[in-house]
Formats: structure tokens, sequence, C-alpha cells
């Protein structure tokens, strides 16, 4: 049994941002999985990112969480030209549907069990 355990983000002091991207995909990877890897690794790269959480249905509901600082990290991560590219090309090619909220965080806690 692997040691690697799932987590979600820790909680930050408020305030800061969390972007919501909510998607049902297209049938297929169609190249899918090798650009979200390098939009995960290129918005580390963001001043001010803190962190992703993502998870998906069984029966294709995606739902991905990118928390920022401030809408100034925001505004860089979607201005990135590959970033970008990305989108236009998830349009055409990978998503049915998306929504995108952002939505400031004014109150945020973590729990974690022990672990024995």
């Amino acid at each position: 049994m692997s040691d690697h355990r799932i987590a979600p983000v820790a909680a930050h002091e408020p305030p800061y941002y969390a972007v919501v991207f909510t998607s049902v995909r297209t049938e297929g990877d169609n190249g899918y999985g090798e650009t979200s890897d390098r939009m995960e690794e290129l918005v580390k790269e963001v001043p001010g990112y803190l962190g992703m959480d993502h998870a998906r249905t069984p029966g294709g509901l995606s739902i991905t969480v990118g928390y920022f600082r401030d809408l100034a990290a925001i505004e860089e991560w979607r201005g990135n030209l590959d970033h970008r590219a990305a989108q236009k090309h998830g349009r055409a090619h990978w998503y049915e549907s998306y929504t995108l909220h952002v939505a400031k965080v004014e109150r945020s806690h973590t729990f974690e069990r022990a672990q024995d």
C-alpha cells in the first residue's frame, strides 16, 4: 500500500479567491491529459497561486477549484498565453460544456484526523 495520501488544499488566511471550473468533457482524451498536466505545472509558477482541488464523478462531471491569494494572481493566470491557447483548444475539442465561477473566500478552516 502506498504512503501517498489524497488531501484537500489546506485552508489559507482569508481573504483569498477560489476559481471554480465545472465541466463535462467530450469523448476520448484527444491530448487533454498531457495539456492538463502542463497547465497544472504552469499555474504553480504564478505568484499568489495557493493550490488546486479536483474531482470527477463517474458520470463525467469534473470540478476543479484553484485557489489564489488575490485577483492579480487570477488575472496573471488568465492572461498566460499557453493557458489561453489551451482554453481555445478546449472549447473546440475537449468540452461539451463548462461553467467558471470566481468567489472571494471570507472564511476558511481545515480539519484533519490524527494519524495513529
